[in-house]
C-alpha cells in the first residue's frame, strides 16, 4: 500500500471519531437540558378571593402571587356560603392547590389552604398583615426564582403540625421545570411557630463577607409579613369532617364584643361614682358658717 493511500485512511478515520465525539457531546448537552426542563412535580396553586376585600388584602394577595410562580389568578368569588363550588373554579384552572381570602366585614380576612378536589382542607385568620408596599425593607429577589422553605422545629411535634407543614410544602414550593419558575434560588420562606400562631417571614439570601466560605451568610427581609390564626382543618377540600379545631380561638367579633362590653361597664361605673357622690353631698349638706359673713 502506498504512504499516500495509509494517509488518507487516517484522516478519514479521524475524521469520523471527531464527528462522533460531537454527537455524543450533542447528545449529552440534550440529556441535561431535558433533565433541567423536566417538569415531574406539577403543583398549581389558584390564588384568589371573594368579594368585599380591601385594598390592603388585595395589594397582600398581589404579592403572594409574586412570590408564587406557579401560581394562577382568578376574578372575585361571589357565593360565600357555597365555597364547595371552589373546587369546580380549580378544576376549570386546572389547579390542585388553592388559597382563597375570605372577606367579612371589611376588617377580617380568613384565609382557605386547600388541596383540590380531595382535601385535606385548613381555615386560618390573617393577623398582623403588613404587605411590601409597607414595610420597604431593603431586600430584594428574583421574580419567579424558587425559595427554600424553613420550618420549626415544632412543626414535626404534632400531626397536625405536620400535615400543615406538608400541605405548606405543597403550595407554597415552586415545582422545578415549572415554565413560569426561573432556576435560581435567591430567597427563603420561613415558618415560625409562636403563642399557638404561625408567623410568616420572607429573607433574601444574601452573602455580605467575601472572606468567608459559606454561599450564603446573612438574610435580608423582603416581606410581606403575616401572622396565622388556625381555626380548623376539615378531610376533604372546602368540607367534610373536622379532623382538629383550635380551642383556644377567639372569633374578631367576640373580641369586640367583649371590648364593647369593657366600655360600656367603664361607663356604667363612672355614672354611678357620680351618682353616690351627688347622694353624699345632699345627705352630709352642712349649712353657711356665721363666723364667714363677720369680717
Amino acid at each position: 500500500m502506498a504512504p499516500g493511500e495509509e494517509k488518507c485512511d487516517n484522516d478519514a478515520s479521524g475524521g469520523k471519531s471527531g464527528e462522533n465525539t460531537k454527537k455524543k457531546r450533542k447528545s449529552a448537552r440534550q440529556s441535561d437540558r431535558r433533565d433541567l426542563r423536566k417538569y415531574v412535580n406539577k403543583q398549581r396553586t389558584l390564588v384568589f378571593a371573594s368579594r368585599g376585600i380591601t385594598y390592603r388584602d388585595r395589594h397582600f394577595m398581589a404579592d403572594l402571587r409574586d412570590l408564587l410562580p406557579h401560581s394562577k389568578k382568578d376574578v372575585k368569588f361571589d357565593a360565600k356560603a357555597k365555597l364547595f363550588m371552589v373546587n369546580e373554579v380549580c378544576d376549570m384552572k386546572n389547579c390542585n392547590n388553592c388559597i382563597f381570602f375570605e372577606a367579612r366585614k371589611g376588617r377580617d380576612l380568613y384565609m382557605w389552604m386547600a388541596k383540590t378536589p380531595e382535601g385535606p382542607s385548613v381555615k386560618f385568620l390573617v393577623e398582623n398583615l403588613h404587605t411590601m408596599s409597607e414595610l420597604k425593607l431593603t431586600g430584594n429577589c428574583l421574580k419567579g426564582s424558587r425559595p427554600i422553605l424553613f420550618f420549626d422545629k415544632t412543626f414535626d411535634t404534632t400531626p397536625t403540625y405536620k400535615l400543615l407543614k406538608e400541605m405548606f410544602i405543597q403550595i407554597f414550593g415552586s415545582p422545578k421545570g415549572h415554565p413560569k419558575v426561573k432556576p435560581f434560588i435567591d430567597h427563603q420562606f420561613s415558618f415560625f411557630i409562636a403563642d399557638n400562631r404561625i408567623w410568616f417571614r420572607n429573607y433574601q439570601l444574601v452573602k455580605a463577607n467575601v472572606g468567608t466560605k459559606d454561599p450564603v451568610d446573612t438574610l435580608v427581609e423582603v416581606g410581606p409579613r403575616f401572622v396565622l390564626n388556625p381555626i380548623r382543618l376539615l378531610s376533604g377540600s372546602f368540607g367534610g369532617k373536622v379532623l382538629w379545631s383550635n380551642p383556644e380561638f377567639v372569633s374578631p367579633n367576640r373580641k369586640r364584643s367583649f371590648a364593647n362590653k369593657n366600655k360600656q361597664n367603664a361607663l356604667r361605673s363612672r355614672r354611678t361614682q357620680v351618682k353616690k357622690r351627688k347622694k353624699h353631698e345632699e345627705e352630709n349638706f352642712v349649712g353657711e358658717d356665721e363666723l364667714d359673713t363677720l369680717f
